[in-house]
């Protein structure tokens, strides 16, 4: 029972040595178990459901189904007395341990003692070597030598009490682990979740004081009725003192809950809190007794629903999981489910749902009560209003009751993914507009990346071929693609004239073959998928297709791609029409998508799109939440449509939460097709948004749990080439099994403006969709106290990967300031887009209505007359000295306040554009400025950072001071210049030639200073910066712009 000395160094020295810049080192699953699980029986009762057949059985159906070859078996080891002594008091380890020795008559008769236990003579050895056997993976998984693993162990412990057996249960195998792992790993967070049918009092009792472990158990209750007849094990209680609303408690009660039941639940409630919470590791109490046959649970709980459940864990703590046998008696469930969690940690492809999708009343009761109770403590949750909802039967004019799943051969553990990429789409191009955003390097970067990580030899190459006339017709009339085909042979002069007659639209004699590249691609892809050739697949295509309309071309697109690879599926399917999910995550919203479909039942459009009410491209109405689909296909267009903010990955994964995935999932989709537009990526300059590639990693890990993982990314937009290559090529890596990487630490909030269109969407949806009703009393809405602390969480820590310092969110402009105003095209919005990075790192940013050079945001250039705290006038629109001082003194008036989980509620009427950086709640002073007598239109300033972690890159003043003067050293423009303040060396700003970006990437100088204005940028915090440390350089420039200096520092 005791480790050896070498054993505890070696484990040690695997911890210490541990390489966390590289993600994929962790791979493989542990399997653990042992012959020496089957020596604990009941020698009273041969009957016992809980008996070793429940190992062998699982060891048997995991031979069965060809999975155990494909696991690193582990070699379990037994817990020391220590390590029990984690969740154990001393004198019951003692207790159990005397028990070796014990007659049958005394180990009867101190089992009665219990509830519901009995011991045998080696029930303290197997329960220590189970113990260990969790430890083992954990080591293992932690230290990224395995990415997860399965302990087929027995006996029981979620149960197990610090000082009593109970319930089948000795030790408490992952409460102990849970402790090993905060203790001697120095693993942060925990999440346990417990799915067995039975609450798991155990870890409830362990754990309701530590808010280091999350603790998530669905379980029958039936008013405290089922066993183990406790209050506790409802949804109020939440944990208490700094751990209250880490206890989470989702009570059934009544039997025969389904697989939808229990995958609303995860989607509902227990993704949004873990995804706040960020665990570090995750453990499973894996019990079966919910599955379907199993005599105690009474539940219906299919393998595919374990496998479901198994995946999307999977995108937590970069894939650091450990589950561990709890219960399950009927044999033959409990095998195949285990071995369903097993197919899951393999990377296999998700098996398809079957009926009924839609949750229960009595699931979306207990639900919404589990959701109250919690809704004080996470902000995850408070995105819900949850009042006023609909009820009865759903009034859509389908109701999806039968399966509509493609033939195709059993899933295998390997995963295939579809790879579509032609170089000749690179031969459509703009002939009059060489920094056309929508340019032909785009595809290439994207592939290049994709060769560069190796994610080209991991994938299968889909030849790209040519859309056929009879294909294109399905979605399009024959005027457009007789226009359209005709364009091969006309002169520039009349390509020019026709693009101009519509909107966004440039044309050369290569388009058209380009555009039947890009939609015959993807049909060839949909064909591959839908035939098992690959469970799913990346199209690296333009020109992009979702705004191109059924008559017309529009928005940089010609032939609707997604539409058509739609309509190709359900044409090549056999059996029952096939319904596909279309999801569009492009910032701009897909028009011609929406209209081809929404009165279309078989295809479920769901777009999430910049809208700004209506005044956001493609500017149209038809974009609003409100417009759900006409005639039969009511209900099946859903418009997530934001206004106002920035939004990240906070928001869309909220989206995805309590939106999308509830009704995609009761829609039951038989294929997925994903407009993958990366303009809602942080750094592009048409969308302004901040959606990261870790963000869009995540997006796909859950729509693989759909349609048995048949997904097809289908490129849309996305004009920041590095933004869209490293986007696109961590959705391949999903896509190819690797866990999602971590997200911002701590995750922000969503934005308010945020959660107002997510209500706004569900109430839309309510009528039509149950999953989407959830309901939380107004009571607890408005007596909502604000947020308790709970201990700043660093980015560092057991990740596989080093987690870079995050950039917060950055500030918004006050409203007015944001761009409200497009006209109905995008040619205002490439203005200033001389050329687009191309070197440029992803944590640069250029939100989408900035006009600002150099920087990411726009700055104020005083007007001759300004008037702010007084009168300041000048002759000429050159910033003056005293200008220039009073703007940089009142723009670092305020300091900015960070806080963990603090979340300032506001008032109703308060702007969501003063949240401050990562949507953390900030004390902001605007300076307004009234300019030229417009008095209706004020200006504000940007306040700066008065500290930033990259100002030790700031080096000595040269002898010969700043010459503000000075050209560009790469290409001599002197139009818009800056200087670094590493190597004080000068170029041009971002949307002269960018040299000043391209420099910062190469070089790795982040601070830099504007001749313009003076102002200094910090690349790598994506702010301006106003310093001390800065005073230097700023007063060398102001002496040599204005001869004079500037005042001293105070």
């Amino acid at each position: 029972m005791e480790r050896s000395r070498e054993e505890e160094e070696e484990v040690n020295n695997r911890l210490k040595t541990l390489d966390l810049s590289c993600r994929s080192v962790a791979s493989g699953t542990g399997l653990v178990y042992s012959e020496i699980f089957t020596h604990h029986k009941n020698l009273w009762d041969s009957s016992h459901p809980e008996s070793p057949d429940r190992v062998t059985s699982i060891m048997e159906e995991l031979q069965k189904q060809e999975l155990l070859s494909h696991c690193v078996r582990v070699q379990p080891r037994e817990a020391t007395e220590e390590e029990l002594q984690l969740a154990h008091m001393k004198h019951y380890v003692d207790l159990m341990k005397s028990t070796q020795t014990m007659t049958e008559s005394e180990l009867h008769t101190l089992s009665e003692k219990c509830d519901s236990v009995y011991i045998h003579p080696e029930s303290f050895q197997v329960a220590v070597l189970a113990v260990g056997s969790v430890l083992q993976l954990v080591d293992r998984v932690v230290s990224s030598e395995l990415r997860n693993g399965f302990a087929v162990i027995r006996p029981p412990g979620h149960h197990a009490q610090s000082n009593e057996s109970n319930g089948f249960s000795l030790f408490n195998n992952v409460a102990i682990a849970a402790r090993y792992a905060r203790t001697r790993l120095s693993v942060s967070r925990v999440l346990i979740v417990d799915w067995d049918v039975h609450h798991g009092q155990g870890i409830q009792y362990l754990f309701q004081e530590d808010p280091s472990v999350l603790y998530f158990s669905v379980h029958r209750y039936e008013g405290g009725s089922f066993w183990p007849h406790l209050p506790e094990s409802d949804s109020q209680f939440v944990g208490s003192g700094r751990a209250e609303g880490t206890n989470i408690n989702l009570p059934w009660n009544q039997t025969r809950m389904t697989d939808a039941d229990y995958i609303t639940a995860f989607q509902q409630l227990l993704l949004p809190v873990a995804h706040e919470f960020q665990p570090q590791l995750v453990l499973v109490s894996a019990g079966f007794d919910a599955a379907v046959g199993d005599p105690k649970g009474e539940m219906c709980v299919s393998p595919q629903c374990f496998h479901i459940l198994t995946h999307m864990l999977m995108s937590l703590a970069e894939g650091r999981l450990v589950l561990a046998l709890e219960g399950g008696y009927n044999l033959q469930s409990t095998a195949e489910g285990a071995a369903a969690c097993v197919r899951a940690l393999l990377g296999g492809a998700c098996p398809p749902l079957t009926p009924p999708t839609a949750p229960s009343d009595s699931a979306l009761q207990s639900i919404s009560r589990a959701v109250s109770a919690l809704y004080p403590h996470w902000a995850c949750l408070q995105t819900l209003e949850g009042s006023s909802l609909a009820n009865g039967p759903v009034i859509r004019a389908t109701v999806n009751e039968q399966s509509t799943k493609p033939t195709v051969p059993t899933p295998s553990v390997a995963i295939a993914t579809g790879l579509v990429y032609d170089e000749r789409m690179m031969e459509h191009l703009n002939m009059w507009d060489r920094h056309h955003p929508e340019q032909p390097q785009r595809i290439f970067k994207i592939f290049s990346k994709h060769e560069q990580l190796g994610l080209v030899d991991r994938c299968r190459r889909v030849p790209a071929r040519l859309a056929t006339e009879e294909e294109l017709s399905r979605c399009h009339s024959v005027q457009h693609i007789e226009q359209m085909k005709a364009t091969a042979a006309m002169k520039p002069r009349d390509l020019h004239k026709l693009g101009s007659d519509f909107n966004s639209i440039y044309i050369n004699n290569q388009s058209f073959q380009s555009a039947l590249l890009a939609a015959g691609g993807c049909c060839s892809a949909v064909d591959h998928i839908l035939t098992g050739q690959v469970n799913n697949g990346v199209a690296i295509v333009r020109p992009p297709g979702h705004h191109a309309e059924r008559d017309y071309p529009c928005g940089f697109c010609f032939f609707n791609t997604a539409a058509l690879a739609a309509r190709h599926a359900q044409n090549v399917s056999h059996g029952a029409p096939l319904r596909v999910l279309i999801l569009d995550w492009d910032v701009h919203h897909g028009n011609g998508t929406q209209h081809m479909f929404e009165d279309d039942d078989s295809v479920l459009y769901v777009s999430l799109h910049r809208y700004d009410n209506g005044t956001f491209f493609p500017s149209s109405e038809d974009a609003a939440p409100d417009r759900v689909g006409v005639s039969k296909g009511a209900g099946f267009n859903v418009n997530i449509a934001w206004s106002g903010g920035r939004m990240g990955d906070s928001d869309y994964l909220a989206a995805f939460h309590h939106v999308v995935m509830p009704i995609a999932t009761e829609f039951n989709p038989g294929l997925v097709l994903v407009s993958a537009g990366f303009d809602a990526a942080r750094g592009d300059p048409l969308g302004g948004y901040n959606v990261t590639p870790e963000g869009y990693a995540h997006l796909t890990h859950l729509l693989m749990s759909l349609a048995g993982g048949r997904v097809l990314l289908i490129l849309e937009g996305g004009y920041n080439l590095t933004s869209i290559s490293d986007s696109m090529a961590m959705c391949t890596s999903v896509l190819l099994g690797d866990p999602p990487p971590s997200l911002m630490t701590p995750l922000p909030p969503p934005h308010r403006s945020a959660m107002t269109t997510i209500n706004e969407v569900i109430r839309q949806h309510a009528p039509y969709w149950r999953s989407l009703r959830i309901h939380i009393p107004e009571s607890v809405r408005v007596s909502l106290p604000a947020l308790k602390h709970r201990g700043k969480r660093s980015s560092k820590g057991k990740g596989r990967k080093s987690e870079e310092s995050r950039v917060d969110r950055p500030l918004l402009p006050p409203t007015g300031q944001e761009d409200l105003t497009t006209e109905p095209n995008l040619e205002h919005l490439m203005q200033g887009f001389a050329s687009l990075d191309i070197s440029q790192t992803s944590t640069i940013h250029t939100p989408g209505t900035s006009t600002a050079v150099g920087g990411a945001r726009p700055k104020v250039r005083l007007n001759p007359e300004v008037t702010c705290d007084g009168e300041v006038k000048a002759e000429s629109g050159e910033v003056t000295p005293e200008q220039s001082q009073s703007a940089e003194a009142a723009a670092v008036a305020v300091p900015e306040s960070v806080a963990s989980r603090d979340v300032a509620t506001g008032g109703a009427g308060a702007e969501p554009e003063t949240e401050g950086a990562c949507g953390w709640s900030k004390t902001q002073t605007s300076l307004e400025l009234t300019c030229g007598g417009q008095t209706d239109a004020p200006l504000y300033v940007v306040d700066p950072l008065s500290w930033c972690p990259h100002l030790d890159a700031v080096k000595p003043l040269p002898r010969s001071g700043i010459d503000v003067s000075l050209p560009c050293q790469d290409c001599g423009s002197d139009a818009e210049n800056w200087i670094c303040l590493t190597c004080y060396q000068v170029f041009c700003g971002r949307y002269v030639n960018e040299h000043m970006v391209t420099h910062g990437v190469v070089s790795e100088h982040p601070v830099v200073l504007s001749f313009s204005d003076l102002s200094v940028w910090c690349y790598l915090c994506e702010a301006y910066v106003h310093n001390q440390t800065l005073f230097q350089a700023k007063n060398s420039a102001h002496w040599a712009k204005f001869g004079e200096e500037v005042p001293p520092w105070s």
